[in-house]
């Protein structure tokens, strides 16, 4: 007899993790993993938790363990396996069972699922969890989109096994098809943003003002109790502190200077321009970590050109107030320009995208949680219909209160030969955000001349043409 409430096939880290979860909060699971050693060492593995736990060899059995209409849980790699797993599940499922991707999916590949699986009787879900394994194994962020009948069937396990912040539940239906796995893309290109002036920040710390890893530590720490208080400022002060036992060296000293990505920032970046919203932080910040990889390049160019002699420093404690401030600034426009990516996709493909429930369920659980999330929560509460971020009255007192700082910081930057392109295109953008009159009519009068495109007067509407060109 069928008795798992829900199923979770992949049990890798982070399947394995929800599943545990899953049945930590009282449900039932049936778990599948096409190696079936791995599903033997699951089980094996779960403990007291053994006893809401079915292992199934195959997927048949798999599938005759969930009582219908069943929910199943994808979490394997994105793309293709996808698809391959979708495929294998489709004739053992029947009319009104579920299949809910839970990985890294491109929105569009979701969006395509959608349309494959109409009028096969099944449901889908494209889900984004964010929180890494420990988020997964006690309480992610989840971010669900598909149709909102799908959602409240599954809503009570969902919202079980999701982060909490003082007590409401980190998990919400945010629109139809793609909606759930866009709202999570655009959340990991934040992330990048994030993590990139972040570690700007440090090389600035490390690079000009000399500081040791304990002492940039304690500066991290003491952040965590202001403004900038988050889980990726705390995890920052906590490397800082860890020593390499082999070596006695600060354990961030001897880490090889390339960072990997998956994807999901890129994909930000992509549809952003697609959109024609500029992410300029998130941009620089999928940029950086490509030239990260490049090391032997880099390596070259610095035998080659050497680096900037350094300028003579100011106060310690004075320039780590302005990073402070400026670190501040640039999140302000990360955050702004990821929010006003899914304004434009909201309104595209017609998801009706609740802001203020995006920054609420972001608030725990997820790798970009912080306190500055509940401020853009209200922000969103009090004008729902605002463009930009930078607009609503909090956010615009916090830009004038950190301009100075971040404009000191990337022109010392500049001078000293420290690389900030995630703080600097912050800067650039909003300079160029907040100037009604900019530059783009002499591009309009370059376009018009070579390629006799038209530019609208400052003085009349319709389209006008120059007197170049004879």
């Amino acid at each position: 007899m069928a008795e798992a409430e829900i199923g979770v096939i992949g049990l890798g880290v982070m399947g394995a993790n929800l599943a545990l979860n899953i049945a930590d909060n009282g449900y039932h699971v049936a778990v599948y993993n096409r190696t079936v050693s791995r599903t033997e060492a699951f089980a094996a593995s779960a403990g007291e938790l053994s006893d809401r736990v079915t292992a199934c060899a195959t997927l048949e059995q798999f599938v005759a363990a969930i009582r219908p209409p069943r929910p199943v849980i994808i979490m394997v790699k994105a793309g293709e396996p996808v698809d391959q797993q979708i495929a294998a599940l489709k004739p053992l499922m029947q009319a009104n069972d579920i299949i809910i991707d839970a990985g890294n999916a491109n929105f569009r590949d979701t969006m395509r699922r959608f349309s494959d699986l109409e009028g096969s009787g099944l449901t889908f879900i494209g889900m984004g969890v964010s929180g890494g394994e420990e988020g997964a194994r006690h309480g992610p962020s989840i971010m669900v989109g598909g149709a909102e009948e799908a959602w409240r069937r599954v809503e009570p396990v969902l919202t079980a096994i999701s982060a909490k912040y003082q007590g409401e539940p980190c998990a919400a239906w945010l629109g139809e098809n793609g909606a759930g796995h866009f709202v999570k893309t655009i959340h990991n290109g934040i992330e990048y943003a994030d993590m990139q002036m972040i570690a700007e920040v440090y090389g600035v710390m490390r690079d000009h003002l000399m500081m040791d890893a304990p002492s940039m530590a304690a500066v991290f720490s003491a952040w965590s109790t202001g403004p900038l208080d988050s889980y990726l400022i705390d995890i920052t002060a906590e490397v800082l502190r860890v020593h390499d036992a082999a070596t006695g060296l600060p354990i961030v000293d001897i880490i090889v200077d390339a960072a990997g990505q998956k994807g999901t920032g890129r994909w930000s970046v992509i549809e952003s321009q697609m959109m024609g919203v500029p992410a300029t932080a998130i941009e620089a910040a999928v940029a950086a970590r490509s030239l990260s990889a490049m090391r032997d390049q880099r390596s070259r160019a610095e035998k080659r050109f050497g680096l900037p002699r350094q300028q003579e420093r100011r106060d310690g404690q004075e320039a780590v107030n302005d990073l402070e401030n400026a670190l501040l600034a640039g999140k302000i426009a990360a955050y702004a320009q990821g929010f006003a990516v899914m304004a434009a996709a909201s309104e595209e493909f017609g998801w009706n995208l609740p802001m203020q429930t995006i920054a609420r369920i972001w608030r725990a659980g997820c790798i970009i949680r912080s306190r500055f999330l509940g401020e853009i929560a209200t922000a969103f509460a009090k004008d729902p219909e605002v463009p930009n971020l930078t607009l609503t009255p909090a956010f615009s007192t916090m830009i004038e209160q950190t301009d100075a700082s971040l404009r000191r910081i990337v022109a010392e930057a500049a001078l000293n030969g420290m690389p900030i392109p995630a703080l600097g295109s912050a800067l650039g953008y909003f300079d160029t955000y907040r100037r009604a009159r900019g530059t783009a009519n002499l591009i309009q009068a370059q376009r018009d001349f070579f390629g006799a495109h038209g530019f609208e007067r400052i003085d009349g509407n319709g389209a006008h043409h120059g007197p170049w060109g004879g």
